[in-house]
């Protein structure tokens, strides 16, 4: 596995070794002692999955301490425009953005840890994204922001986007800086 660091501290890329042949492929996607050499030093406590369509929009979602979550996040099929927000005050990033494309074809995953406000925005049908969480889900802890906050100004390129009801109507991040 090759770890690529990010401008965002913690944040972290991970490419997989693929391993093709005329039956197809394999990969290891994750080993805990690699994790741990290369900065994520993660136990994983509750697994998620989602199927979307096109145009789907979850997030901005986090947890707020003692149930903040470190998430392993891959797509296995289709595709995803990843949004990760730095909610960390004390980080030189704080309200600022990061994006990254997964896909089922190239496999990458995105260490996001605690800190940080987490969407994706789904770019082809039947889109399947997992991910592995630190912290079991706590629904008095779980809070959001509006996908659209115009502070954030995030380049979502998608004109309108499907939510639930819950994310159409999360505060702006400026409304949760006393929670966070």
């Amino acid at each position: 596995m090759n770890f690529i660091t990010t401008p965002f501290e913690g944040l972290i890329i991970i490419e997989p070794k693929i391993f093709r042949d005329h039956r197809g492929y394999f990969f290891e996607s994750y080993n805990k002692e690699e994790f741990k050499k290369n900065g994520i030093p993660a136990e994983f406590m509750q697994d998620n999955q989602s199927l979307s369509n096109k145009g789907v929009l979850r997030g901005l979602h986090f947890q707020l301490p003692p149930f903040e979550q470190g998430k392993l996040i891959r797509v296995t099929e289709g595709a995803v425009l990843d949004i990760c927000v730095d909610i960390r005050k004390s980080s030189s990033t704080f309200r600022k953005y990061f994006s990254i494309i997964l896909n089922g074809t190239e496999n990458k995953m995105l260490w996001v840890p605690p800190g940080f406000a987490h969407g994706f925005l789904t770019l082809e049908d039947e889109t399947v994204f997992m991910y592995k969480c630190t912290n079991l889900y706590n629904k008095e802890s779980e809070k959001g922001i509006r996908y659209n906050d115009p502070d954030l100004d995030i380049k979502w390129n998608e004109a309108n986007p499907v939510l639930s009801d819950k994310d159409l109507e999360l505060p702006l991040l400026k409304d949760l800086i006393s929670l966070i």
